[in-house]
């Protein structure tokens, strides 16, 4: 792996908060990723299951993660199974973690090589009332590919059809949505990554440049930081492009007086930073760029003063919404009849802003959490508004990534620069 270790105190805690969620009785089996075929004999670059790295630090392929709290052996209330090495694998793949390894990164002291792992799985079952299995429950998933949790699922309940199975995925979820302080120490270390990208963008763009050009400047600055790359892919949008909001073909060329949408994120050791950023492709904000500009930017001051402990995500939506109506009507986009008389199903303002603001941010880009579960400390939200012209070849989203604290919250990208006027002096040089 590129990063460096993170604590093993981190899944031990983990796997120990899990536990108590747990009832007597009870099993929960986590399986790795598959590596996903592309065309002929390739494979796309592994990505962990986030909920098996979560609980055990193992970033390796073909893992199996066994949790049986109540176990009579001690030795099989934790046990992890990995691929074993041998010559040809090293010569062809590469290296594999030891046992010893992987004890000393995941703090489990059982290690088996996954052949064993059909011959401990009876046993366990056999203790066993309640088995927990995973699945992807994000509420945005569409899962379209059978994955190895769902063809392990199945092939458990065709051997095993009288056992009780439950879902751990919620469990998963209202864990996950509270971030501890190692895993704040390694989403620093995604954000400083992603602020030293931006600041080599700010010196790098300027009219002629193709937005590709740009996608590899951030690419660069994130893989030499020891990043396995982007946390998602990356959004370089200028001109009208930017008003298209999941656009990442990256392929135009900036033109002079067009402003540029950048949304990008560094992932370090799985975990996510999530940036938005709009720049003058010719280094200064023309009146009416400017003007819009501002006016996100009020918007995202007023946001962050509601991401707190006790408020919830619709009440905090519909807050920023009253206010990016206001704003909207300053600019001429709206008019306080149309806010007067529109759909409280379908506000006006959505024409400009149609996205949320905030959404969680952890392991995953979109993290897991229940939706309305009211926001406590600990949760990292994202702060990302945004306005949308495309008769005016003009979209300005700006993103910071916040901390909610006992007293309020921390902008974790507080350093990266945000305000116009240090945006164009950094891009005169």
């Amino acid at each position: 792996m590129r990063y460096a270790p993170l604590a093993p105190e981190l899944f031990i805690e983990n796997r120990r908060r899990l536990r108590e969620l747990l009832p007597p009785g009870a099993l929960a089996i986590f399986q790795a990723n598959d590596i996903q075929p592309t065309n002929a004999d390739g494979t796309l670059p592994f990505r962990q299951n986030n909920d098996l790295f979560y609980l055990s630090g193992v970033d390796q392929e073909e893992s199996i993660l066994v949790l049986c709290p109540g176990a009579a052996l001690e030795k099989h209330r934790e046990i992890l199974f990995l691929k074993e090495t041998s010559e040809h694998i090293l010569v062809w793949e590469g290296y594999k973690l030891t046992k010893d390894e992987a004890r000393t990164q995941s703090g489990i002291l059982t290690i088996m090589w996954l052949d064993a792992f059909k011959t401990v799985l009876p046993a366990l079952m056999n203790e066993a009332e309640y088995v927990f299995l995973n699945a992807n429950e994000h509420i945005r998933a569409t899962v379209e590919v059978e994955t190895r949790d769902a063809r392990f699922i199945k092939s458990l309940q065709a051997a095993y059809p009288l056992h009780q199975y439950r879902r751990v995925a919620p469990l998963l979820h209202g864990l996950r949505a509270i971030k501890s302080a190692e895993e704040i120490r390694t989403m620093r270390e995604a954000m400083r990554l992603t602020g030293q990208a931006f600041r080599r963008v700010l010196g790098f763009v300027r009219p002629g440049v193709w937005e590709f050009e740009i996608e590899a400047e951030i690419l660069h600055e994130f893989v030499r930081g020891r990043s396995r790359g982007p946390a998602y892919g990356s959004i370089i949008a200028s001109g009208k492009n930017a008003t298209v909001l999941h656009y990442t073909s990256n392929d135009h060329q900036c033109q002079a007086g067009d402003v540029l949408l950048l949304d990008f994120g560094a992932e370090y050791a799985n975990y996510a930073a999530d940036l938005s950023r709009a720049i003058p492709v010719s280094g200064t904000f023309s009146p009416r760029q400017r003007q819009v500009y501002d006016a996100v930017l009020r918007v995202m001051s007023f946001a962050k003063t509601r991401l707190v402990v006790g408020n919830d995500i619709e009440t905090y939506h519909k807050e920023v919404g009253q206010n990016m109506e206001q704003e909207l009507i300053k600019l001429d986009l709206l008019k306080a009849e149309d806010v007067k008389n529109q759909d409280s199903d379908a506000p006006a303002y959505k024409k400009y802003f149609p996205h949320g603001t905030s959404h969680y941010l952890g392991l995953d880009v979109h993290d897991v959490g229940f939706k309305y579960r009211k926001f406590e400390a600990g949760m990292v939200y994202t702060c990302e508004p945004g306005i949308y012209i495309p008769d005016e070849n003009l979209g300005i989203r700006l993103e910071n990534d916040i901390l909610i604290t006992a007293t309020g919250n921390e902008d974790l990208m507080a350093d990266i620069p945000l305000q116009a006027e240090e945006i164009e002096r950094l891009m005169r040089g």
